[in-house]
């Protein structure tokens, strides 16, 4: 059975070549370097859960809704089982993000929605922690780029500037949401 991360890695590589386009050094440019028609792949390792999912969220035309129900059940509140939809702009950042790092968009999973309840004990055990967070509405998501230091993840989403970004260091990670662009350091 073929890799569909590696398949669609020869393919961007193939049209690259064939329209004589160099790398691009911005990363906003280097998606834009992607057929529209391209179906996105994304694969997720739910840190807390154990559960991974490798899935083509978007045809090339449209959405997948199976394929979203399914990141949306591995992105669930763990804590309380409770899901939320996510916003595919999410997706979409993270797959900017692999891209630009020349990497598969393969990433591990510290955080995914929060519920209401689960946000709010976690942000009275922790300054970290925002009362009123991205989590909680589907639009932030906690990660690890496989293959990628949380440094490199940083600096390249907020190159993207397409929205949020925080870098937690001492517990390597780095937060992605789809709010206003501002970073910070946790």
């Amino acid at each position: 059975m073929s890799n569909p991360f590696w398949t669609r890695r020869r393919l961007l590589a193939a049209s690259l070549a064939a329209t004589g386009a160099a790398v691009l050094v911005r990363p906003r440019v280097a998606l834009a370097a992607v057929a529209a028609d391209t179906p996105r792949w994304i694969e997720l390792l739910n840190t807390h859960t154990g559960e991974s999912l490798s899935v083509a969220w978007h045809d090339g035309r449209d959405l997948v809704p199976g394929a979203l129900a399914r990141l949306e059940h591995l992105l669930r509140d763990h804590r309380a089982n409770e899901r939320h939809a996510i916003d595919p702009g999410l997706y979409e950042q993270m797959a900017a993000v692999a891209l630009a790092a020349g990497r598969d968009a393969r990433f591990e999973v510290i955080s995914g929605y929060r519920s209401s309840g689960t946000n709010a004990r976690l942000a009275a055990a922790s300054a970290g922690v925002a009362r009123r967070s991205l989590h909680m509405d589907g639009r932030a998501i906690d990660v690890r780029l496989k293959g990628a230091s949380c440094a490199s993840v940083r600096d390249i989403a907020l190159a993207l500037a397409r929205g949020g970004v925080g870098f937690y260091r001492k517990s390597d990670f780095v937060h992605l949401d789809t709010g206003r662009v501002r970073s910070w350091q946790g």
